[in-house]
């Protein structure tokens, strides 16, 4: 395991900091004093690289790779120049660094700047992956023995999802209206969901295209970075919608990611393997070595004005499929791969009570309210609920964190 890398940046050497020098994660943002711009995580500090790309201190093979704010014509720029930006960055920001002086003077302090996308997302997928989830969700609507669909063990479930409703962390979720009809109901009515959910995931974020099938080994080497996922659900909605096509209205409120991409470089030390198959996949979808993170993840919820309880910890590591193997199975059908889509990895559940990744399984469907520290209790989701994803990979003295994914319910919208 590396050790932590020192910078002059000295709150980037703080043990509880998600951005040392080891990380070196990717957002944008503005201040009041500023437009968008792009921005790498340094501590408690932003290094503004639109800026530095302006006084002409980086070395790019075209210009305004970040004039626009976003990190997606640095993605189009392909793995080279990721890994020769990465090294810059790394030297550039590293203790005695002779680079110093050029560049703190565009270090922006985190406490004043707002955080945006940091990426324009072309396309969305969202997955079904978590095997402890799949099983749940199967135990709770059918029994354990028939759990898990016939296809389940053979390839990574997924659906299309809305990239317009993806939304950058600290952005207010308004509690979706829409058709609900419970069993003993002779028809549906419409109104706001009372059953709305949470979802864990990770996000993977696709850095360079395709235009057919690709290898699991392809689709690693595409993949840019990661954020963490919350994938908003309306489970009553989802309910009466979802056959014969699945998920569509329920999902389609919102996503909220984390404001900072991870890249894959800086998770490389963190690389485990997928767990033992239940059933031998085809070989389109075999890892020809570890495709996933030890990453440690948790969730927190808050009523407004009350403290937060934290309801569930677990791991990237329990994903059954890898973002690889997800994304080398989306290409499989000759579907085109762009820079910026995004792949979300499924609710990520561990296999007990306290790592179930949505409320759903932590309420075991509604039925087993759970109680806050407040003295609350829930099932789902109540208005003015903030929830709050936190992830990160640990190694020797240091984290590669990736900032919270948080948002805030409001209620439902009347109607027109």
């Amino acid at each position: 395991m590396t050790q932590l890398l020192r910078s002059w940046v000295e709150s980037a050497n703080a043990a509880e900091t998600d951005f040392p020098l080891n990380n070196l994660p990717y957002g944008s943002f503005l201040t009041p004093q500023t437009s968008r711009r792009c921005g790498v995580a340094i501590g408690s500090q932003i290094l503004d690289v639109s800026a530095l790309e302006q006084v002409g201190l980086l070395d790019l093979p075209q210009d305004n790779v970040f004039a626009e704010g976003t990190w997606n014509r640095f993605m189009a720029l392909g793995p080279q120049h990721w890994a020769e930006f990465r090294a810059f960055l790394t030297d550039a920001l590293g203790d005695g660094s002779p680079r110093q002086g050029d560049l703190q003077k565009h270090l922006v302090p985190m406490a004043s700047a707002a955080m945006e996308m940091p990426f324009t997302i072309t396309e969305y997928t969202d997955f079904y992956a978590g095997r402890h989830h799949a099983f749940n969700v199967g135990s709770l609507f059918r029994d354990p023995a028939n759990a898990l669909p016939p296809n389940w063990l053979h390839m990574p479930i997924g659906y299309n999802g809305r990239a317009s409703s993806v939304v950058v962390s600290g952005t207010d979720v308004i509690r979706p209206n829409g058709q609900l009809k419970s069993p003993d109901m002779d028809a549906p009515v419409f109104g706001p969901s009372k059953r709305f959910d949470m979802e864990l995931e990770m996000g993977a974020i696709v850095g360079t295209p395709s235009d057919g099938p690709i290898t699991v080994q392809q689709a690693d080497d595409m993949i840019f970075g990661y954020v963490l996922l919350n994938d908003w659900s309306a489970r009553d909605i989802q309910a009466w919608e979802y056959a014969p096509l699945g998920p569509f209205q329920a999902k389609a409120t919102a996503t909220t990611i984390s404001p900072w991409i991870v890249t894959k470089a800086a998770l490389e030390p963190f690389r485990t393997s997928t767990p033992p198959r239940e059933k031998e996949l085809l070989p389109y979808l075999r890892e020809p070595g570890p495709m996933l993170f030890d990453i440690e993840l948790e969730v927190g919820l808050a009523p407004e004005g009350k403290p937060e309880t934290i309801l569930s910890r677990t791991n990237y590591n329990e994903m059954y499929y890898s973002a690889a193997q997800q994304l080398a199975h989306h290409a499989s059908s000759g579907c085109p791969m762009r820079v910026g889509d995004l792949l979300g990895s499924g609710t990520i559940s561990g296999p007990e009570k306290q790592n179930r990744g949505s409320l759903l399984e932590l309420s075991w469907g509604g039925r087993e309210p759970f109680t806050l520290d407040s003295g609350e209790t829930r099932t789902f989701l109540e208005d003015g609920d903030t929830l709050t994803l936190r992830g990160a990979a640990r190694g020797d003295g240091y984290r590669i964190g990736f900032g919270a994914c948080r948002g805030k319910i409001l209620p439902a919208r009347d109607l027109p």
